[in-house]
């Protein structure tokens, strides 16, 4: 989530306002995903508009800086250090394999059901069984695998 803006807080840099409406957006999505009730719905299960918001948002800074070069790097340090972006998982699309990551919870090995392995999410989609449905219970994701 960001940090909150003051007067007594640093300006942002140029170019903020630019893509400030989207962010804003982000925002008041974000806020609607947290005030939505959670009943009928499983454990993890309310948290995955969030989770799911939280990766778009930090999917589309990565893709301004990165792909398109449409920011500066000081506004993108800005961006991930104000928390408008998951620099972990930034990090991690940047490696082969990881490309289409959802969280980082679904490499974390530690836990799953199974000692050492990952989230069936991250499972390729030729190597399941037809028919089988396949939905992480941490994040809701129904495949980020590279490889599908």
């Amino acid at each position: 989530m960001p940090k909150i803006r003051t007067t007594r807080t640093k300006k942002p840099p140029e170019g903020f306002e630019d893509i400030e409406g989207i962010l804003d957006d982000y925002a008041k999505k974000m806020r609607d995903a947290e005030n939505e009730s959670h009943e009928g719905k499983r454990k993890t299960e309310s948290l995955w508009p969030i989770m799911r918001i939280s990766h778009t948002r930090s999917r589309y800074i990565y893709e301004l800086y990165y792909k398109r070069e449409a920011i500066s790097r000081e506004l993108y340090d800005w961006l991930l250090k104000e928390g408008y972006a998951d620099a972990n998982l930034i990090a991690k699309w940047k490696k082969p394999g990881y490309e289409k990551l959802c969280c980082l919870r679904c490499i974390q090995t530690r836990d799953m059901n199974y000692q050492g392995s990952t989230c069936i999410c991250r499972v390729p989609k030729a190597q399941i069984r037809p028919g089988t449905v396949v939905e992480c219970v941490h994040c809701g994701c129904r495949g980020c695998s590279s490889d599908s």
